[in-house]
């Protein structure tokens, strides 16, 4: 099947620089959203060096690791290792990490790998479904039912990452396996869109908006909304 993808990123309103790398690459069939931390230069840093490694690993090793979840995890703790052992080199770099979520497309199926509080969404007719989990303290809280739904925008360190790829060296990964499915959309986004977007408006840009357009709308009502942080949205569609 085809893939199409659409992607845009922002700034914000309120960040100097954009701490976001993404990627598109088709001929992999691969689709990555990264939301780098760690000081000024830091985040930038590890979220580029992340992208570039996962990348890099897919190409190279596609024919020695038949196994797509084995690929996308062992590229995802490659990727740690640069980050953290660049890090170790470098003082002003020390302690920076990055979220990341990636699609892979392979075979008949869709793999989708996970570190960090970054999501993908499925939509499906007029129907959108987080198909990730935040790796963050105050969804830890949730799941554990120390918290309400109603406590998650009032919650003291909501920003606060319980995962991520690079500021420890060794990392677990997410990893989710889906059928291609014609029509199906796949919207990756680092939290500058889901921290100030809510899921049922992101739903309704998408089935009100050609794909393009509804990139485009999707950063432009996260920056309306305070643009409180960088925002980076990746569309993937099954064509």
């Amino acid at each position: 099947m085809k893939i199409n993808a659409w992607s845009k990123t922002d700034t914000g309103r309120r960040r100097e620089s954009n701490q976001d790398s993404f990627l598109i690459n088709h001929d992999l069939g691969l689709y990555i959203v990264a939301d780098g931390m760690g000081g000024h230069s830091g985040g930038e840093v590890a979220s580029s060096l992340a992208v570039q490694n996962v990348e890099k690993f897919i190409a190279g090793h596609q024919t020695r690791l038949p196994s797509s979840r084995e690929l996308l995890s062992q590229a995802y703790l490659e990727a740690s290792h640069q980050i953290y052992d660049r890090a170790s080199h470098d003082s002003h770099l020390l302690g920076m990490g990055t979220t990341m979520v990636a699609v892979f497309a392979r075979g008949p199926s869709l793999f989708i790998a996970n570190v960090g509080d970054s999501r993908v969404y499925l939509s499906r007719g007029k129907d959108l479904w987080q198909l990730t989990e935040d790796h963050s303290l105050v969804f830890e809280q949730l799941r554990a039912g120390m918290i309400n739904e109603n406590q998650l925008k009032t919650f003291v360190g909501k920003n606060v990452i319980t995962r991520s790829v690079g500021y420890e060296r060794e990392i677990n990964v997410d990893i989710l396996e889906r059928p291609l499915t014609s029509g199906d959309r796949f919207l990756l986004c680092s939290d500058g869109l889901s921290g100030l977007v809510e899921d049922v408006e992101i739903a309704e840009i998408l089935n009100q908006n050609p794909p393009g357009a509804a990139v485009e709308i999707c950063i432009s009502r996260a920056l309306a909304n305070g643009g409180d942080d960088n925002v980076t949205v990746v569309l993937v569609e099954v064509a």
